[in-house]
């Protein structure tokens, strides 16, 4: 395993360093490497059934997003091109790591990616021009599951760059705050968020 692939201090979150090969033809790089993965977690990758990605401007703010849990959705994130700020938060009610947020740095010079089980929120903040960030995802999206916390809010206590000014989506800037979402019981349950992400480990292909 290489020394540099660890778990986050998120309860099942890992980060997996991978190599990008460049020679006068462009480059070659392998983001998702199953084997890997099984060697840091102790479970393989879930089943891929939607690949995603989107390309943002430099200040754009993606984010705080997690899905209802049922279905719930496992991700496997990298940035092949420009640099992201990528944040993951522990939202699951329950959750020994609660509340507990990581920043990582996704770019070129130190190449990274984020495995975010099921009930974890995930934002990114593009830090340049045309920063593509890619998602292999354990369902479909579907945005009658999704769901958003407003990524300013003091409670949730992320250091965010305010320079140039955030660029957010409509529905970002609206979305609730923290303590509302709390106060209806709108958060994963983390029992429940397990459960999930153990029946996608026992319909993951073999490594």
């Amino acid at each position: 395993m290489s020394p540099r692939a660890r778990p986050l201090g998120i309860e099942g979150a890992y980060l997996l360093p991978y190599e990008v090969f460049d020679d006068q033809r462009g480059l070659f790089a392998t983001p998702l490497q199953g084997a890997e993965l099984r060697r840091v977690s102790g479970h393989g990758l879930f089943p891929v059934v939607q690949t995603s990605y989107s390309v943002s401007h430099r200040g754009v703010v993606r984010g705080l997003h997690y899905t209802q849990a049922p279905p719930g959705m496992a991700k496997y994130v990298h940035c092949p091109r420009g640099r992201a700020l990528d944040i993951a938060m522990d939202l699951r009610m329950g959750s020994p790591t609660f509340g507990h947020h990581e920043s990582v740095l996704l770019d070129r010079t130190d190449p990274v990616a984020l495995y975010l089980p099921v009930g974890v929120g995930h934002l990114f903040v593009a830090l340049e021009d045309d920063t593509i960030v890619t998602y292999s995802l354990s369902v479909e999206y579907d945005p009658r599951n999704e769901r958003a916390l407003y990524p300013f809010d003091p409670d949730l206590g992320l250091s965010l760059p305010e320079d140039p000014a955030p660029t957010l989506s409509e529905r970002d800037r609206a979305a609730p705050r923290l303590a509302r979402v709390m106060e209806e019981g709108g958060l994963p349950d983390y029992r429940t968020c397990v459960e999930l992400e153990e029946a996608l480990w026992r319909r993951e292909a073999p490594v």
